[in-house]
């Protein structure tokens, strides 16, 4: 194994902020010893306190929680926004269609905090596409032990039509460092050299209308059944640490999330032609190398454009991408590498999956008083161990983070926008995308957000949550 190495795109600061309405601090970054130093921030990270932490050393009680039935609408308890599982919006683009086709399945849920003093909750959601009352698969999150008899937490998602979320129960404080500590990971990707492994193809179970059914960006598909929507078995994912803008992230129909994220670490392992020219960078060599010519392991570290929307694709329901990586900084809405050869995603690393859980990968956000960092530790491909980070400024060149500010005095409007989402049977109008006076909670998602994409299962060793000693 390779010692371990550093490669810091950009330095980021911890801030003097209090951190209220969170539990009194349960230790600092050097506090415990033994299995916890598995997740301790470096030094390099500033003077960090622990506020709060779960080690999954207790038994879970997720699963045997019952399950509730959405009743959808503004009255839901899972509610969000006109771009929701029955929203405005796709009504507006779909015309009667949409709501036909949403009214052949129900949505069943579970919202269950874990954690001293629940910080933790659990969001799971499952299909009931036969309107029988019953979830049609079971998802879930479990307790279970590694060989060497480390306890973990165990996302389980047998089947493509549900999610299973971990989130905090509260949003998050205006400076902090939130980590979780991956010891497994079967939600995709090649293993030896093939899509093939374990009687699945790319983590998926075989069998047959696995589709995305009935929430694409276009809206509704006329003139489609059930499975005739597009497959989603080429396309699996895995979010490991992301930042969202609300306060209470639950499994949707995959467009919506596209529209309410600010900072992102996932995987997303698909082998579509339309990906054929993305990237993937070698930390190593500092080179990019067409991500078909990898392993599907990839790791996105993705800082979310608030000024530019992906227009054509996804009718402006999703932002554009910033990309700080060892290779270089790119727009996603450029060609880049030698002669613009290529575009759309490009990866900061691979995994390296085969050797968890013996190894361990660390991923990382820091929000500090200037932006946010993005930070990922294990034993990378090319490199072996390492620690890779980059920073992004608030603004950065004229560049907004999207919805960065917590608090209205954070931001002056300038980036607000109408946007227009358009539809085979009509438009949808976002009026201010972005007002001033608007304020957006931080709020982190580890695991599947997606009703209608991504299946296969993840061990999460330990999450933590720190603000800056001076915040005290």
């Amino acid at each position: 194994m390779r010692g371990r190495r550093t490669i810091a795109m950009a330095a980021g600061g911890a801030a003097v902020v209090a951190a209220a309405a969170w539990p009194a601090t349960a230790g600092t970054a050097t506090g415990r010893t033994g299995p916890s130093d598995r997740a301790r921030p470096s030094d390099r990270t500033g003077p960090w306190v622990l506020m709060a932490q779960e080690d999954f050393d207790r038994p879970l009680r997720v699963d045997g929680a019952p399950w509730r039935l959405d009743p959808q609408g503004p009255r839901s308890p899972w509610h969000v926004d006109a771009f929701d599982d029955d929203g405005e919006a796709w009504t507006k683009i779909s015309g009667p269609l949409f709501g036909k086709q949403l009214a052949t399945l129900n949505v069943f849920r579970k919202r269950v905090a874990f954690g001293r003093g629940g910080w933790l909750t659990a969001e799971v959601a499952a299909v009931d596409k036969d309107r029988d009352g019953r979830p049609d698969s079971r998802p879930g999150l479990s307790s279970t032990s590694l060989p060497d008899g480390q306890k973990v937490a165990r996302i389980s998602e047998p089947s493509w039509d549900a999610g299973v979320l971990i989130r905090p129960t509260r949003p998050l404080p205006p400076r902090y460092r939130v980590e979780m500590t991956l010891r497994g990971i079967d939600f995709g990707g090649k293993r030896h050299g093939t899509f093939d492994y374990d009687g699945k193809h790319n983590g998926y179970t075989r069998g047959p209308c696995k589709t995305r059914y009935p929430w694409t960006f276009q809206g509704a598909l006329p003139g489609r059944t059930r499975c005739q929507y597009p497959d989603v078995t080429r396309e699996n994912g895995f979010y490991y640490l992301t930042i969202l803008d609300y306060a209470n992230p639950a499994p949707h129909g995959n467009p919506g999330i596209h529209y309410r994220r600010k900072v992102i670490m996932d995987g997303y392992y698909s082998d579509d032609d339309r990906w054929k020219n993305a990237g993937t960078c070698d930390p190593k060599t500092r080179k990019i190398y067409r991500t078909f010519d990898g392993t599907f392991n990839g790791i996105n570290a993705l800082f979310v454009r608030g000024d530019k929307f992906r227009e054509a694709a996804n009718n402006n329901i999703s932002n554009e991408y910033y990309i700080k990586t060892a290779c270089g900084n790119v727009s996603m809405d450029k060609p880049y590498g030698p002669g613009g050869r290529f575009r759309e995603h490009l990866a900061s690393a691979e995994l390296q999956p085969e050797l968890l859980p013996k190894a361990a990968y660390r991923f990382a956000v820091e929000r500090d008083a200037t932006g946010y960092t993005l930070e990922m530790s294990g034993p990378f491909l090319h490199i072996g161990q390492a620690t890779l980070r980059v920073h992004h400024d608030f603004v950065e060149d004229g560049r907004p983070i999207w919805h960065y500010n917590q608090t209205p005095g954070e931001y002056d409007g300038r980036f607000d926008r109408r946007l227009l989402h358009k539809g085979p049977a009509g438009t949808y109008t976002t009026e201010h995308s972005w007002p001033k006076g608007s304020a957006y909670p931080d709020s982190f998602i580890i695991g599947d957000p997606h009703l209608n994409y991504y299946e296969g299962s993840a061990n999460v060793d330990d999450i933590r949550l720190y603000v800056p000693k001076d915040a005290r």
